[in-house]
């Protein structure tokens, strides 16, 4: 876990302006008026770049505060790029469709009310989920999962636009028709009894994808994961799904067991997943194991305090 910075610490340090043009809520700003806006918090030196390809090359040496101004996807490249880098401290400016991370940080409004907010924030611990899988290694922000989730994600149809309506319609479309796999999971050395489940996700933030709240309990840097399961025998009806997930109150239903873990052993039987919005795709025949951990503090987030 990195250490914490002082506010003085921020201020004095050189601050760095992450903007991605394409994010559904770019037009709300402009990098000159954020950059603006950065310079009346006090930061003396601030800079911007554009989102780009090779983001993780753009962020190399970098330190000090780095606001990111975009969608869950580019807060998520940033956070992966800047992970396990001591004295650097991530500041999501949220101009996405979705913005979970954001969501789950209490951080809602617009660009400037968001930048007014910072100027009384502080370094807070900021987790990330590690992914060992047959398919590679990867870190994720919001969460990994497999089952009905991870195969709505693959026929969500991106292209037709993001809708967080068409997204819940999806999931509750693909838990009434999807064949699920009996898996034994191993939650923290404890092995479970094998049971079919429609959906398992492995949950940092309290939502993923575009706006599915399946742990509205979730913290970002309690140091803990939220492990969300559907049994498949025990399906409750398509109308308290959509009801359940539209008030936050998944986990009431009998179908639903939710818990927090920290290690989390998932028989891979080929089956589909997902990474935060990246699918990782069935590989029929292979086996192995998909390992989840925590890394807990992988880097620091400012975050605001609490609104009156």
């Amino acid at each position: 876990m990195t250490a914490p910075l002082s506010s003085a610490a921020l201020t004095a340090a050189p601050a760095l302006l992450v903007f991605n043009p394409g994010a559904g809520g770019s037009s709300e700003t402009s990098p000159p008026a954020l950059l603006a806006g950065l310079r009346s918090l006090g930061h003396p030196d601030v800079t911007c770049l554009e989102a780009g390809d090779d983001l993780a090359g753009q962020l190399a040496g970098v330190s000090g505060t780095v606001y990111v101004a975009g969608g869950d996807g580019t807060v998520r490249r940033v956070a992966c790029a800047l992970a396990g880098r001591p004295g650097v401290v991530l500041a999501p400016i949220p101009l996405g469709t979705a913005n979970n991370v954001a969501r789950s940080l209490d951080l809602e409004g617009r660009p400037q009310e968001i930048l007014e907010r910072y100027r009384h924030a502080r370094p807070a611990p900021l987790d990330l989920g590690r992914v060992r899988a047959p398919w590679g290694e990867d870190l994720f922000l919001e969460a990994c999962g497999c089952g009905a989730f991870a195969h709505a994600l693959a026929e969500y149809g991106p292209e037709e636009g993001k809708s967080p309506l068409r997204a819940v319609q999806a999931l509750v479309r693909t838990l009434g028709g999807f064949t699920p796999l009996p898996l034994a999971l191993e939650v923290d050395g404890e092995t479970q009894p094998a049971a079919p489940l429609a959906l398992l996700e492995i949950m940092n933030a309290r939502a993923t994808g575009p706006r599915l709240q399946l742990a509205p309990q979730a913290d970002l840097g309690d140091g803990r994961l939220n492990v969300v399961q559907i049994d498949a025998e025990k399906l409750d009806g398509a109308l308290a799904y959509l009801a359940a997930l539209a008030r936050g109150t998944l986990a009431e239903l009998p179908s639903v067991e939710s818990h927090t873990a920290g290690q989390i052993d998932i028989p891979y039987l080929g089956q589909v997943f997902h990474v935060d919005d990246q699918v990782r795709p069935a590989q029929p025949g292979a086996t192995g194991t998909v390992s989840v951990s925590l890394w807990a503090g992988a880097l620091q987030v400012l975050r605001p305090e609490p609104e009156a």
